[in-house]
């Protein structure tokens, strides 16, 4: 095999002008996959954290209430019926303090939090909000959402008689840390709140509108004594939340809802963009491949009479077929490893210079990978020109001019 790559290795570095351009489109194409699949991934990932790091993976909630049609007597005339849908009221979640234990250790769970939510009427002097207020234990919640980590006042707890509010809608109200404020609900009942802190998790809908306050007082002012209205997870594989939740939904009788379904949209964009990288990724290798496959062949023709040479010396078909192979094998390896390292560069420009919205880093395992791409594009691209490399008749390219 060493004899195949010494004159591999040779006819490259015959055609050193040929070769140096075959290697700057290799590593250009190896540099655009690097950088765009990095990009994607990067941007992706910042979409993924930003969205689910502000929400529970899966919800689990009372099932919803529907009109019961009597049966007609027989025998049954045509009947047409207008229904409207019923109003759903604010229900507990059955047997829910049984449900927690189980859940805690279901496999694929990672933090379970029940949370009762409603809406009620936030004022301040002359001021008036309408709000969604969510009760909930204070350490189950913060295994659910990093409201803790991003504190701008204030600290991160729910005592009774206090309360967690976003930055703009505190902003709306003049609050700060420690000032108090009065919240009504819709059975009448009011009560009085002392600000205990305030966080900004960067989403307009949490900031605007959301408090959080200690689960029983919660309960207390939404009159739903004992009870809960959604258990909160978050599961350790993201994408098998649709899956998970299906499950769980049909063995506890809830109604499970996943952040799949609840954002159908960001999804059918982010298979879209992973779509498109592919079919970037798969153009790029495709001319990769047909500029080595067009090299290679223009080597075989130009190197004829060297061929017949080395076939009349006793080199076989095989090791005729080997040579070219090889030939493209480390073409797609070299120009693939400048391409990366190329591609890297590139990567650490965008996040020094560039607009610094995300960073979306580099891992060090793409270069390995790029050349393993680029190697095995190299190999495939070289079979044609290396088959027709074997199959010349040793006489005939002897003869060739």
């Amino acid at each position: 095999m060493w004899i195949e790559g010494f004159i591999a290795w040779s006819l490259l570095r015959d055609g050193r002008a040929q070769t140096a351009l075959m290697l700057v489109g290799i590593m250009v194409g190896a540099a655009v996959v690097v950088f765009i699949s990095v990009l994607i991934t990067g941007l992706q990932a910042n979409i993924i954290e930003r969205t689910l790091g502000t929400q529970a993976h899966i919800r689990l909630l009372p099932l919803e209430e529907f009109n019961r049609v009597l049966p007609l007597q027989e025998p049954a005339p045509i009947a047409l019926v207008l229904e409207d849908r019923r109003p759903q009221r604010l229900r507990s979640i059955d047997n829910w303090q049984a449900l927690v234990p189980v859940l805690d250790r279901w496999p694929g769970v990672t933090a379970v939090s029940p949370t009762i939510s409603g809406p009620a009427l936030a004022v301040r002097g002359s001021a008036n909000r309408s709000v969604s207020i969510i009760g909930a234990d204070v350490e189950r919640l913060r295994a659910i959402l990093p409201i803790a980590d991003h504190m701008v006042e204030g600290v991160f707890r729910l005592r009774p008689g206090e309360i967690l509010i976003g930055r703009e809608l505190a902003d709306d109200l003049g609050l700060q840390s420690g000032d108090r404020m009065r919240l009504d609900t819709a059975g009448e009942r009011t009560v009085v709140m002392t600000v205990a802190g305030v966080f900004e998790l960067g989403v307009r809908e949490i900031d605007n509108r959301l408090m959080y306050l200690d689960l029983d007082e919660a309960r207390s002012l939404l009159d739903l004594p004992g009870g809960v209205t959604a258990l909160e997870l978050t599961v350790a594989e993201v994408f098998a939340a649709d899956r998970l939740a299906l499950r769980l939904g049909a063995l506890t009788g809830q109604r499970a809802e996943s952040w799949m379904e609840t954002n159908a949209q960001l999804l059918n964009a982010l298979r879209s963009q992973s779509l498109s990288t592919t079919m970037i990724r798969s153009f790029v290798s495709l001319s990769v491949a047909f500029g080595i496959a067009s090299v290679l062949a223009v080597s075989v023709v130009q190197r004829t009479r060297e061929i017949g040479i080395l076939r009349a010396m006793g080199l076989g078909r095989g090791r005729i077929l080997r040579v070219f192979l090889i030939q493209g094998a480390l073409l797609g390896l070299v120009g693939g490893g400048l391409g990366a390292m190329f591609g890297s560069l590139l990567v650490l420009a965008f996040d020094v210079f560039g607009p610094r919205l995300f960073v979306i880093g580099f891992n060090p395992w793409l270069i390995p990978a790029a050349m393993a791409l680029a190697g095995m594009a190299g190999l495939a691209a070289a079979a044609w020109p290396a088959s027709r490399a074997a199959r010349l008749d040793p006489a005939v390219a002897i003869r060739h001019v």
